[in-house]
């Protein structure tokens, strides 16, 4: 996940102290965070930028050849690539390529990235151990979800009513959610923690800093995670979260439909009001649409 900011020092102090991410690798205007308990290069990067935006969103493919075939595929489906299969050159390495979503989202797809050493979490530690999930704001969630399932490859796992769809490419409930939104935008970034007890003491560090949650702590059903949200220096949503549920009976299992009532969006009741998540799931409208990021 690259996001570009304008507050670049005051994001990259809360992703590293507050929230919890390990610097791997920095230069002026750019810094890469992982964490000690994934051996991917980097799960996050913060770029320094006029204009506040997504820079990309980025998948694994199982190889090489994996890459080159559905670069091939998207080509001959009329997708234009903006950068076509070759050598990385951020942390990790590996070769692959990128393209624009139908909304103008820059996404990447890339394999052999050179993994991190990387260690299993303490109980009691509180920070991320990987990135769980990525949600987005459409105009138009079935046409994105439509493209997603047919040039990539996803499934859908669940929907929020006709409002948001829960999108899967193996055993995870999802990595990508797409959310109908009022314009174009990032919904929210998703870390997940070690476990119940880790999460609730991140969530607590944040409060203790003077960082209320905007919802949470609670339980959803959808997914059956739990969630607590909070707002990064430049009005971006982020989360803790742990025990996503897991779909292990692909050819089984069959889509639900849950409900947006607040006995549903929160099982255990203990998140607060919803209404303040609204305008901040929303955002505000991405400024780097259809403009390939400079890195």
């Amino acid at each position: 996940m690259g996001l570009g900011v304008p507050d670049f020092r005051e994001a990259v102090e809360f992703y590293r102290s507050a929230w919890g991410l390990q610097v791997v690798d920095e230069d002026s205007d750019v810094v890469f965070f992982g964490t000690p308990a994934n051996p991917e290069a980097y799960i996050v990067r913060v770029r320094k930028d006029p204009a506040k935006r997504v820079d990309l969103i980025a998948f694994a493919a199982e190889s090489a050849s994996a890459v080159d075939e559905l670069a091939q595929r998207l080509g001959s489906a009329g997708i234009t690539l903006v950068r076509e299969p070759d050598k990385l050159g951020t942390p990790g390495g590996g070769y692959g390529f990128r393209f624009f979503d139908p909304d103008g989202r820059l996404i990447e797809v890339s394999s052999d990235v050179a993994p991190r050493p990387w260690r299993a979490l303490e109980p009691r530690e509180s920070v991320p151990q990987k990135l769980s999930h990525v949600v987005v704001n459409s105009p138009d969630v079935v046409a994105t979800k439509r493209f997603y399932e047919t040039h990539l490859g996803f499934r859908l796992s669940d929907w929020l009513e006709d409002k948001m769809c829960f999108m899967r490419v193996r055993s995870d409930h999802h990595i990508l959610a797409i959310a109908q939104g009022p314009h174009t935008s990032l919904n929210h970034v998703s870390f997940e923690m070690r476990g119940l007890d880790e999460f609730m003491r991140g969530t607590g560090r944040l409060i203790r800093q003077g960082r209320d949650p905007v919802w949470g702590p609670g339980r959803h059903s959808a997914g059956d995670n739990t969630f607590s949200y909070f707002t990064d220096p430049v009005g971006n949503v982020v989360e803790y979260t742990t025990e996503l549920e897991r779909i292990d009976d692909d050819e089984a299992w069959e889509p639900r439909t849950f409900s947006a009532a607040p006995e549903v969006a929160d099982q255990w009741g203990t998140g607060g009001p919803f209404e303040p998540m609204i305008p901040a799931m929303h955002n505000s409208p991405d400024q780097g649409l259809w403009t390939p990021a400079p890195l």
